[in-house]
């Protein structure tokens, strides 16, 4: 009997969840309830497949509202009407512009006006699908009003936006966040009524028991919508199901460029990828997912054209049919990876493919899939109220210093609380997990059979492309199967590092990166990747994977594919890391696996390092089905379908287990292994897509260093600042030079083995002036003195002081200090811009200035300040003496010893111990430049804290695990330096 309630997805407005509206229904013996958001459709297909579980008529609509201003109520009658509803809606989400007080037609939609609103627009004549709603609060004024008349016409409107008077006290303070406002200044028109609160059923109807006419019409509405969607495991594929004209063209299509790409990847076919490819195939035409590959393949043909990388990676990397077309570059058979996993019969949702593409070019990819297909449009997710956040906001409404709130979101001091900020946390809680706005999944596209709007509303978010009100979680049970396409640094690095050494090296052969094979050969790559000498590689140039390939002595491309995997926190965490490590190390240590194990995952020595790996032992152990074992898969994945299924399948696990034979400390070791996996573990095949990339940066780290630095330094760098990765450019042999006015471009560019770094660092220079600059340069040659640059560029005096202060001049043989008055004699201390060109040039009068002293530190703190960091030796800066230390390279011959290493800070983390407490984790170069890692544990991470940028004496007790050392601090100082001359 309810046709107009709100959860909290009327975003900054509801107050409870849509399983609260069902639960909230079922209490009041309500038998049928309309779920209308405000200008949302987000909980539409969750609120349909919950209300079974309820035994609840389901009805789905949305409230248009301007502002707080309710328009009209829509309620679709069916799945054609919730399609005009979204497709209505969206037309003014996408236009950011006022809806009308009326709708033009909707096809299978009921109309419900506001008794208010008919009263303010004076209507008299209704279509067959419109109506006139009152609430409990309005129904005295229909009494005496002219609307009585229209009997035939009015139904139930009581809205349900709160439960009680907390709810109440919610929504003002969401209203007030959405109006920035305090609370007491927030306008009784920008909230709900605190009336608007569901009644039983018999209570309800004896409201308008003046009105019998209105209850029948309120019944005949519920009646007659019927909308419905496929869920669980009837859910059906919801995406495009035909490439071609018909699923027999995409059959052969498929057949076809398996055929013609075979002997592209493997020259000659053992028998056993005959039988891989031939399973494959049957079971993707058996499930009907053919167009979902020949879509993916059509997305990479495209990238190709455009001469773009790409990365195929998700549980599709585990098909051979994906490799052979060209979507993935993993070589199934060579990795043994377990087809299961990618697909089998009993699973419902297509395997995934995760495309990355350069970050420059994902923009372009997206934009042609958005022609290429029809029904097309990105995936959204919820931005939830974080408890910070909260509190901030909260604190604000309610008028609180901010003093006091950065208080109250440290929880400092909150035993000493007034009666103000304990509502604010009070309520903080209660709001803490509440959508607040909806933004864009991050890589999720869809392409669907039926047009967007069949599911969901859409809008145009910053990116431009049309996007639906829903989430991975929601598109996945209706069957609507998302595309992943992702940017990412690691590829538009590899690709610019090929395009300046082909600059740079123009008649030399071509570089084929696409080679593999021959890197994973390659001695010297393979040796970078032992000595932790990934700095700038994608993926594996992080501390924590230098310090592990250097643990595992990295040497192959399978060892790159496991250690992919086990930095995981999955495997990290369950200590199954170790524990892999010492077995792929010392021999004997394998005897200590479990021999059922150890027969299920030779190659990882009976430890479970990947997805399959769970797969392959709930089948192989505990004797459970592909599709339990899928379960277990989904659930680690953390894709739930629902909790109750996985204890299910848990429950089973260790019964067959028993009846098997295992011992239950064997079968809980072996499950607690399994659970450690939840949300981290990758799929194999991921891995090694992954380590086929690493491979790619790796060579060209290896043979071609100073060049892929540079790429790495413009494509944004990776874990680490810009300013190491200059370092680590200076260790590969190269020079570096500060921003030249005749050498260096926006970005940074190698001449040789001198890299010029790029005006694109000087944050404080114009966008426009570079661009003078450089197209003057570029036209007209090289700048031959100050003079000739200020007659040929447009600067005001602000911007040429700091290309001055960062020495772009040094060409000119003049000081700084010499520069900047000879700059200012020119622009006669004006602060106006150059005029256009003279065609006439003034001589200008020659003057002699003064000797000007300068200091060399003076330079460094320019630096720091127009760079934000400087290209000379920190350790110079040092001013206190230094005491006898080691040097990185020394820390194993001093192993469980104590020593003073000095060295200048790269990143520095905080983690937390299985007891839930702080240590620090930092890593340090040493004066040769070379790296050490540091641990702050527990006893000592608060008292000697690392505060920023600078050299720290790192006084502790060298460890070595696995011939790697790092050093458990005892005390830690950072030094004192120079400080600038000039203050």
């Amino acid at each position: 009997m309810y046709l107009n309630c709100h959860t909290y997805y009327s975003l900054r407005y509801g107050t409870f969840s849509e399983i609260e509206l069902l639960e909230l229904a079922k209490e009041n013996n309500i038998k049928s309830i309309a779920l209308t958001d405000i200008n949302n459709t987000s909980a539409c297909m969750n609120f349909i497949q919950q209300a079974k579980k309820y035994h609840i008529k389901p009805v789905i609509g949305v409230d248009f509202r301007n502002g707080n201003s309710q328009q009209f109520v829509a309620i679709a009658k069916s799945n054609v009407g919730f399609q005009n509803i979204n497709q209505y809606l969206s037309v003014f989400l996408e236009s950011k512009t006022d809806i009308p007080d009326t709708p033009s037609y909707l096809e299978d939609v009921f109309i419900i006006y506001p008794f208010e609103k008919v009263l303010q627009l004076n209507m008299i004549s209704f279509k067959e699908n419109e109506f006139i709603g009152v609430s409990i609060a309005e129904i005295n004024k229909l009494r005496f009003s002219y609307l009585k008349k229209f009997e035939d016409r009015i139904v139930i409107q009581q809205q349900v936006t709160i439960r009680n008077k907390k709810d109440f006290n919610a929504h003002r303070l969401l209203r007030a966040i959405d109006n920035n406002t305090l609370l007491s200044k927030l306008p009784a028109t920008e909230q709900c009524l605190i009336t608007d609160v569901i009644h039983e059923r018999k209570e309800l109807l004896a409201f308008y028991k003046e009105f019998p006419k209105s209850i029948a019409n309120t019944e005949k509405v519920l009646q007659g919508c019927n909308t419905f969607f496929d869920f669980h495991e009837d859910r059906k594929n919801q995406n495009l199901k035909k490439y071609c004209n018909t699923f027999e063209k995409d059959c052969s299509m498929l057949l076809h460029l398996c055929k013609n790409n075979l002997h592209k990847r493997y020259k000659n076919p053992t028998q056993k990828v005959h039988d891989r490819l031939e399973k494959e195939l049957k079971v993707i035409i058996d499930l009907k997912f053919v167009s979902f590959f020949l879509i993916n393949y059509d997305i990479v043909s495209y990238a190709k054209s455009k001469g773009y990388f790409h990365v195929g990676r998700g549980s599709g990397a585990n098909s051979i049919v994906a490799y052979i077309i060209g979507i993935t570059d993993v070589d199934p058979v060579e990795l043994d990876l377990y087809f299961e996993r990618f697909i089998n019969p009993f699973r419902a949702s297509p395997p995934d493919f995760d495309i990355d593409f350069s970050w420059k070019d994902r923009e372009d990819v997206t934009n042609y899939i958005f022609k290429r297909f029809k029904n097309t449009a990105l995936l959204a997710t919820y931005n939830t109220f974080k408890y910070k956040a909260v509190i901030r906001e909260l604190g604000k409404v309610f008028g609180l210093p901010k003093e006091e709130i950065d208080k109250l979101s440290k929880s400092i001091a909150t035993e000493q609380l007034d009666d103000i900020a304990k509502l604010v946390l009070k309520y903080g809680k209660l709001i803490e997990g509440f959508p607040n706005y909806i933004s864009v999944h991050s890589a999720g596209i869809l392409i669907l059979e039926k047009p967007i709007h069949y599911y969901s509303a859409t809008s145009l978010p910053p990116k431009g492309f049309p996007t639906v009100q829903f989430d991975m979680n929601i598109a996945d049970d209706v069957g609507v199967f998302k595309f992943d396409i992702l940017g990412q640094r690691g590829l538009a690095k590899i690709k610019e590092a090929l395009e300046i050494i082909k600059e740079n090296n123009p008649d030399d052969p071509p570089i084929d990166i696409t080679d593999v094979e021959s890197f994973k050969k390659d001695k010297k790559i393979n040796d970078l990747l032992k000595l932790g000498g990934a700095i700038g590689a994608y993926y594996v140039e992080s501390p924590a994977m230098r310090g592990l390939m250097q643990k595992l002595q990295t040497q192959d491309y399978l060892g790159l594919v496991a250690a992919s995997s086990i930095i995981r926190p999955g495997v990290s965490g369950s200590g199954m890391k170790d524990e892999f490590i010492k077995r792929h190390r010392f021999l004997e240590k394998r005897k200590e696996a479990n021999p059922i194990l150890l027969e299920i995952m030779p190659e990882t020595y009976g430890v479970m390092v990947y997805q399959e790996d769970v797969m392959k032992v709930a089948s192989k152990f505990a004797d459970l089905t592909l599709g339990e074992a899928d379960v277990l898969r989904r659930g680690m994945s953390g894709k739930y379908r629902s909790l109750k299924e996985f204890k299910a399948v848990e429950d089973k696990f260790i019964t067959n287990c028993r009846k098997k034979g295992h011992k239950d400390a064997l079968i809980f070791e072996v499950w607690n292994q399994i659970k450690s996996f939840a949300g981290y573990a990758f799929a194999k095949g991921h891995s090694a897509s992954y380590a086929v990339e690493s491979y790619q940066s790796m060579f060209l780290k290896c043979y071609y260093p100073i060049e892929f630095m540079v790429a790495v330094l413009n494509n944004g760098g990776g874990f680490y600042s810009t300013e190491h990765y200059i370092h680590e450019a200076k260790m590969q042999g190269a020079i570096i030079e500060l921003p030249c006015i005749n050498r260096s471009n926006h970005p940074n560019i190698v001449i040789d083995k001198t890299i010029y770094l790029g005006f694109g660092y000087l944050k404080s220079v114009e966008h426009l002036t570079i661009q003078r600059l450089l197209t003057e340069r570029q036209l007209y040659g090289d700048f031959t003195s100050l003079e000739n640059f200020i007659d040929r560029v447009v600067i005001s005096i602000e911007q040429l002081t700091i290309l001055i202060r960062i020495d772009a001049f040094r060409f000119t043989n003049k000081t700084k200090k010499q520069l900047l008055w000879q700059a200012i004699f020119k622009l006669k201390a004006t602060k106006q811009k150059t005029k256009q060109e003279l065609l006439f040039k003034t001589e200008q009068v020659k003057y002699e200035l003064p000797k000007l002293e300068s200091h060399w530190l003076e330079k460094v703190y320019d630096e720091m300040e127009l760079l934000g960091f400087t290209v000379h030796d920190y350790f110079k800066l040092v001013t206190e003496p230094f005491l006898p230390s080691i040097k990185a390279k020394q820390m194993i011959d001093f192993t469980n010893q104590n020593v003073l290493i000095y060295g200048l800070l790269v990143t520095t983390r905080f983690n937390k111990t299985s007891q839930n407490k702080l240590i620090r984790l930092s890593t340090f170069i040493d004066q040769d430049g070379h790296y050490f890692d540091a641990v702050h544990f527990t006893n000592v991470v608060h008292q000697y804290p690392v505060n920023g940028m600078g050299i720290y004496g790192c006084y502790g007790k060298i460890t070595n695990r696995y011939g790697f050392c790092s050093m458990n601090v005892i005390q830690s100082k950072k030094m004192s330096v120079a400080v600038d001359p000039r203050n």
